[in-house]
């Protein structure tokens, strides 16, 4: 397999992790603590910031593509982060008590809750955004797709508080940079 295929399918794995993790999630918290044997969601949560990293290799490089690259490394990062803490907070079960007292004190350390709870995720969805806008003169309906998306998963997840519209706007973005890849030759 060529490696622009490699990067494709990366690409590709990235995306279908992500939606089954945010799936997952939109489950409630009874089902996430009751999964077994491992937290799924947030395997799949861990395993999606990883290959989503094949987006940094899949366009051309440009001075858009530095900066949404830059933005992904660091949300990557931040969500492998927030997926330690999720491990541990799952490692709780059904005792909901003992896991609020932890929760509590992420939330009220800001060296932690910022990087990997608020801002840091927000880099994932972001680098990924600007990626898709770096088309937006040349491919209109997915780049939008890819952007909207995006700011429908934060505004689902800060704002609204409503999981259903993180789901649809992770599916949504996702639909937009497949047809990116598609559309677009990896540069080898």
């Amino acid at each position: 397999m060529s490696s622009s295929k490699s990067i494709r399918w990366y690409c590709y794995l990235g995306l279908a992790f992500l939606c089954i993790g945010q799936i997952l999630l939109a489950q409630g918290m009874d089902f996430l603590a009751g999964q077994q044997p491992i937290d799924f969601a947030h395997w799949a949560l861990l395993l999606a910031a990883v290959f989503l990293l094949g987006f940094n290799f899949a366009f051309s490089k440009t001075l858009l593509h530095t900066i949404a690259s830059a933005m992904l490394i660091i949300g990557a990062v931040a969500h492998i982060g927030m997926s330690a803490i999720d491990f541990i907070l799952w490692s709780f079960g059904d005792n909901f008590e003992s896991r609020d007292m932890v929760v509590g004190q992420i939330l009220n350390t800001p060296s932690i809750q910022f990087p990997f709870l608020i801002v840091g995720p927000a880099f994932l969805y972001t680098g990924l955004s600007l990626h898709g806008w770096r088309f937006i003169k040349t491919s209109a309906i997915p780049a939008v797709m890819t952007i909207l998306g995006s700011a429908m998963i934060g505004g689902g997840q800060f704002i609204l508080m409503d999981r259903m519209i993180v789901v649809t706007g992770t599916l949504l973005m996702s639909v937009g940079l497949v047809w990116l890849l598609h559309k677009y030759q990896i540069q080898d």
